[in-house]
């Protein structure tokens, strides 16, 4: 079957034209683009892409397909796929679909055939745009009226969208070889652990499994006095979509654990949160982080760690109260990339330290948590 001819409008006016795979009809979301040269599945399935129609600058996109066993999430949660080329033949021995037939089968559409490179040019030059990608609607007007009266990120709430509907507790099977010697070796007690999921991705699970902790993961929306109901020796706070400053009660929710005595990490969106209930504010990012090779400086020990970023939000550094410290600056633009509470045992980062594929120069910051819990 042919694939059909597919359209991407942005705000601004302008069109580009390309071939549709995966789903066909149409979406919107604001335009952004990702810099990594692998991962695209963990990509596709982040729930901190909720709203958004992802660009991929690397070139060759679904060389490996696809596979279960690597996903951040049930399903992909992209609006939408924008590629220069998608390989209709992945070669690996984990491959279980194409990306066409996975992106088909969860009803996400792609367009590849682009001058990619044009696009990311626009994107950062004039900023993160809302946008409309379309195979049923090729009228460029249209279109464009389309992207304009699409909705923005400032303001919007898309964690109730990727909230669990129900608390559960992470299922360590299968992954109990992941645990390191020192650990079993050790016979080093486990932590009990909270986590508050506004659209975590589930390596985060993976990786505090990994470091010693058992899982109970609740909806971001829970209270804290449901969080402290489990007796927590620790509270993690996940990563999620949308801005941060339109989540009111969960910022007083979490307000309220601060006080608790109990430790805290936060990861991405979960560090934000951290960041307006410790009494900052946050602000909108041009064209925001997206990729696997951004540059951060720790002030604590002066080394330099390669990491893994997805945001369009920020924590405003001037913004936080004395009590406050920067402990992680982005070495690109200065922004705040990690802070911690001087009195308090709370800590948060902007980046992924549980990256996958990787880098995985920041992990040491998972065994900082369990630090805080003994």
């Amino acid at each position: 079957m042919p694939h059909p001819i597919a359209k991407l409008a942005l705000e601004d006016g302008s069109v580009y034209t390309g071939t549709g795979f995966g789903a066909v009809g149409e979406t919107a979301g604001e335009v952004v683009f990702n810099t990594s040269l692998s991962g695209y599945q963990e990509v596709l399935t982040d729930p901190s892409y909720r709203g958004q129609i992802v660009t991929m600058t690397y070139p060759h996109i679904g060389n490996t397909g696809i596979n279960l066993e690597d996903r951040e999430s049930p399903r992909p949660q992209v609006q939408g796929f924008i590629v220069r080329e998608a390989d209709s033949q992945p070669s690996n021995y984990r491959s279980e679909a194409s990306l066409q037939q996975y992106l088909a089968d969860n009803n996400v559409l792609g367009i590849e055939g682009i001058d990619t490179r044009s696009l990311v040019r626009r994107l950062r030059v004039r900023g993160a745009m809302n946008g409309i990608l379309s195979t049923t609607c090729l009228d460029d007007a249209e279109l464009v009226k389309r992207a304009k009266a699409t909705p923005g990120m400032l303001g919007r709430d898309l964690v109730k969208e990727v909230v669990p509907t129900q608390s559960f507790v992470w299922d360590r099977g299968g992954l109990d070889h992941m645990l390191t010697n020192e650990i079993i070796s050790a016979g080093t007690s486990r932590h009990k652990v909270v986590a508050m999921d506004f659209g975590m991705k589930w390596n985060i699970l993976r990786c505090l499994t990994h470091v010693g902790c058992d899982v109970t993961v609740v909806p971001g929306t829970a209270s804290a006095e449901e969080v402290l109901k489990h007796k927590p020796e620790g509270i993690f706070l996940s990563n999620g979509p949308g801005d941060p400053a339109a989540l009111g009660p969960i910022i007083e929710n979490i307000n309220k654990l601060c006080n608790s005595g109990t430790p805290i990490f936060g990861i991405c969106l979960g560090h934000q949160l951290l960041g307006h209930a410790l009494g900052g504010k946050t602000f909108k990012l041009k064209f925001g982080h997206r990729g696997s090779n951004q540059p951060v400086i720790n002030k604590i020990t002066n080394k330099v760690e390669i990491t893994t970023q997805n945001h369009g939000f920020a924590v405003d550094l001037a913004s936080l109260p004395s009590d406050v410290e920067a402990t992680h600056i982005n070495l690109n633009d200065q922004t705040l990339e990690g802070l911690k509470h001087k009195t308090k045992p709370i800590f948060c980062v902007q980046y992924h330290p549980e990256a996958a594929a990787g880098p995985h120069d920041s992990m040491y910051l998972f065994h900082e948590f369990t630090k805080l819990m003994r």
